[in-house]
């Protein structure tokens, strides 16, 4: 009887393998690892949240840059992080399939390495350029999105979908403590917009994509507890919207502008939620309170920062 051997992989191979990854990849893959429309949003509620703070008086460009700079690095970092830990499900759903690591273009590891450059990059250039409470904040929300959002309840809880909702809450705060160094009540009001806004901005993400979700075995609420629940917590948190962004109007931050246009936004958020409950078409209904749920963000954003505008200049004619 002849024994086959069977053959032994070189010391070489995985470095060929290696060099063959890095052919196929380009800096568009890299910078898709970084999930860019993710950090575009973030920042966005980051320049917010700073003017808002600084308004005329205080405004700086030199803070401001590095403000930005350090949040959208660690942002990215923790985006990449994600990117490598979610290798094993990223391929079962189509939405992330053909992102760089599952489709081959980048090799894990030099995505985790590249991940945490990042953030270590951007943890840096908010302690030195801006202040220690701002780094500290960032770290804050990366250790929130990576450690118990991506590698813990992602995968075991339905309730990932609010808790992880912290670390997309911290830029805001991020950008109103670059001016005054410290986490007062205006901080906490802009963490609570953001944190009331992700559950039923997600939930209508998740009922779109129910079936990818089921297949990669993510508990999403609308998976695990069934579509009538996830209308009732959409309710819920729409309902605790409202006075959640009205808290900047009672702490002098917004104006009456402000509230008006913060009451009608919610108050139009709120109905189309109750409508889910009273809709015979159920993707149609999670289409508009997914798109809805954007165009309330971008706007709530525009109209704090149309607020300071409006109040600073109002101020300097009366003087």
């Amino acid at each position: 009887m002849v024994e086959r051997s069977v053959p032994q992989q070189s010391a070489a191979e995985p470095i060929l393998e290696s060099i063959e990854a890095a052919s196929r990849a380009t800096w568009r893959d890299f910078v898709q690892v970084t999930k860019p429309g993710i950090n575009k949003s973030n920042l966005f509620a980051t320049f917010a949240g700073y003017l808002l703070a600084a308004r005329f008086a205080l405004f700086d460009w030199s803070t401001l840059v590095f403000t930005l700079l350090g949040t959208a690095l660690v942002i990215a970092g923790g985006c990449a992080i994600n990117n490598y830990y979610d290798r094993d499900i990223d391929p079962l759903m189509e939405r992330t399939k053909s992102r760089p690591v599952p489709d081959g273009r980048l090799k894990p590891k030099t995505v985790l390495w590249y991940g945490t450059l990042l953030t270590v990059l951007g943890t840096l250039a908010l302690a030195f350029g801006v202040n220690l409470l701002s780094a500290a904040l960032a770290l804050v929300g990366f250790g929130v999105y990576v450690f118990i959002y991506t590698m813990w309840l992602k995968r075991t809880s339905t309730w990932n979908t609010v808790i992880g909702g912290v670390c997309g809450s911290v830029p805001p705060m991020l950008g109103w403590v670059a001016v005054t160094n410290s986490l007062d009540l205006n901080a906490w009001a802009l963490f609570l917009i953001l944190f009331m806004w992700q559950p039923p901005h997600f939930y209508a993400l998740a009922i779109l994509k129910e079936d990818d979700y089921r297949r990669a075995g993510i508990p999403m609420l609308p998976v695990v507890k069934g579509l009538k629940e996830t209308k009732k917590q959409t309710l819920i948190f729409t309902l605790l919207l409202i006075p959640s962004s009205v808290l900047l109007f009672l702490t002098g931050a917004g104006s009456w502008f402000y509230l008006i246009c913060a009451l009608v936004l919610g108050g139009v958020y709120v109905a189309l939620a109750i409508k889910g409950f009273y809709t015979d078409d159920q993707v149609k209904w999670s289409k508009q309170m997914f798109f809805y749920s954007l165009i309330y963000l971008t706007t709530i954003l525009l109209v704090m920062m149309l607020d300071v505008v409006i109040t600073e200049g109002i101020a300097m004619l009366t003087r």
